[in-house]
């Protein structure tokens, strides 16, 4: 949106003379002088086609001399109006400098980060699924899929080329939702998602916390099998990624150790020291 038209005629039309005031009138003065002289200029009131343009030139003269900042501006392109350039540049930033909206910033900053977020987690799940059509197991996997789909023969009506390029392609779709270490992007975890739905999970939060207290502290009762898993992964220090990647039956083993108990956690660590030196 450009400035008020006031910055392109400032030099021409001087707003003090347009709103008949001096220059050391204070704002109680200028809006009443304003209001005194819209009235008498206002298109409803007069018809005048010269009278409207008057209008807008006293109008734009308020918008100037109304604010602190823009007048302290404009009141300095008078005292030099030598320095065009520079008059202009400080009246650009009077006029939008002090009207940014830290709202504004604070969203154009999450869309950027968001957008920057997503487009990092889809390259890096795109070369996790590279890496894992180059693998031997992936190449053998297609060959089964080949001979699942065909029955244990091999079309002979179709190229290779054709057959293996149509298994690859339903391949793809299988690995899309199997591949460890990396998963699609999901909308739900961008910062910008997330910052919105902060006040929901907070909540939550709070909810599954006093729950624990009433379940477990209050009531006594024994651990679920899910909440068991949460108290052995955070005993372990494992991301949640890397402990949904764990084997299941080793996970059970884990989960039984209770781990979260400090005599039991001690002992798994001693045990996982002998076992480092054996191998060594």
């Amino acid at each position: 949106m450009a400035p008020p038209a006031a910055i392109r005629w400032f030099a021409i039309d001087d707003c003090y003379d347009l709103l008949g005031v001096t220059q050391s009138a204070n704002s109680s003065e200028i809006k009443k002088a304003y209001y005194k002289l819209s009235l008498k200029h206002h298109p409803d009131k007069n018809p005048d086609p010269e009278s409207k343009k008057l209008f807008v030139k006293i109008a734009n003269a308020y918008e100037i001399l109304k604010d602190e900042a823009s007048r302290e501006q404009y009141d300095y392109a008078i005292a030099h109006p030598e320095e065009v350039f520079y008059n202009t540049a400080r009246y650009y930033q009077a006029y939008y400098g002090h009207k940014t909206d830290p709202r504004a910033v604070l969203v154009g900053f999450l869309l950027v980060l968001s957008a920057f977020q997503y487009f990092n987690q889809w390259t890096r799940y795109n070369q996790a699924v590279d890496m894992v059509k180059k693998t031997p197991a992936y190449k053998n996997r297609l060959r089964q899929l080949e001979l699942e789909r065909s029955g244990g023969t091999t079309n002979k009506k179709k190229s290779n080329k054709q057959t293996n390029k149509k298994m690859d392609e339903d391949l793809s779709k299988e690995l899309e939702l199997q591949i460890k270490g990396a998963e699609q992007p999901s909308m739900w975890d961008l910062l910008g998602v997330r910052f919105i739905l902060l006040p929901y999970t907070i909540g939550k939060l709070l909810l599954w916390h006093g729950c624990w207290f009433w379940r477990y502290k209050v009531k006594q009762a024994p651990y679920t099998w899910d909440d068991a898993s949460y108290l052995t992964q955070r005993s372990l220090s494992a991301p949640l990624d890397a402990w949904r990647n764990v084997d299941d039956s080793r996970k059970e083993d884990l989960i039984n150790r209770r781990l979260w108990e400090s005599s039991n956690m001690e002992s798994y660590l001693a045990e996982m020291r002998k076992e480092s030196k054996r191998r060594r």
